[in-house]
């Protein structure tokens, strides 16, 4: 499988990367592609979902964090640079096998890691009975996409109040509920960051393709199809 590298080692918006996966599986013909990101603070939402029912727009405002919406379904999900967002893009239109296939890459890096991880029917991967990893997906004729959120540390406090609005909410479930739901990578391994994000790469990887500056601006112009006004608004 091909790993997708840009030229220059940077951090990008999170709308740039829901460009990148498009785009990848718009016009690079390879079979199976993948690439890891990072992002700073960052809400990110299904394609169904009314934005101010899911995400605290005027906690975000205040503490920096940027809200997208992306094309594929589930719920919202917080990032930040202390997680790793994977994705993988693949020919096919089979959902069942994509997803079961992906799921069982996951794993394997998490067994090489010396973590015992399995998959649930919901696509998601659990630790004993916390989530480390959720997924989504969505299709492209000919062409499938998953994407995935790794926990390997979180700011929880954003975490939670970032994707919950319901002040009662909030003081009903809390940090505690919360942090009883998932956890964290690091918690279950010695390796860094750094360290997983090569394993990762080094297990599910053989080969490269460095974007061009070309295909870069390409990107970049598909990326504000992601930038819509309802969003420049939440943002405002």
């Amino acid at each position: 499988m091909i790993y997708v590298s840009l030229p220059v080692n940077e951090v990008r918006r999170l709308s740039f990367y829901l460009a990148l996966e498009e785009y990848v599986a718009r016009r690079i013909d390879e079979p199976e592609a993948f690439f890891m990101w990072q992002v700073e603070p960052s809400v990110i939402f299904g394609r169904n979902q009314v934005a101010e029912n899911e995400v605290n727009v005027p906690y975000c405002r205040e503490h920096g964090i940027k809200m997208y919406r992306r094309k594929s379904g589930g719920g919202c999900v917080y990032a930040d640079m202390d997680n790793v967002m994977l994705s993988y893009i693949s020919d096919g239109d089979n959902v069942g096998f994509t997803f079961n296939k992906f799921v069982q890459m996951i794993l394997l890096v998490l067994r090489k890691m010396g973590v015992e991880a399995t998959g649930t029917s919901h696509n998601d991967i659990m630790i004993g009975d916390r989530k480390v990893c959720g997924t989504a997906f969505y299709q492209l004729p000919g062409r499938s996409i998953v994407h995935s959120t790794m926990l390997y540390d979180t700011n929880m406090e954003h975490m939670l109040n970032a994707i919950t609005p319901s002040a009662e909410k909030l003081q009903k479930k809390g940090i505690q509920s919360v942090r009883q739901r998932i956890t964290l990578l690091k918690d279950h391994t010695s390796l860094s960051l750094e360290e997983v994000r090569t394993l990762i790469r080094q297990t599910l990887c053989d080969g490269e393709l460095v974007l061009t500056a070309t295909q870069m601006a390409e990107i970049e112009e598909l990326e504000q199809t992601y930038l819509k006004e309802e969003f420049i608004k939440l943002l405002q």
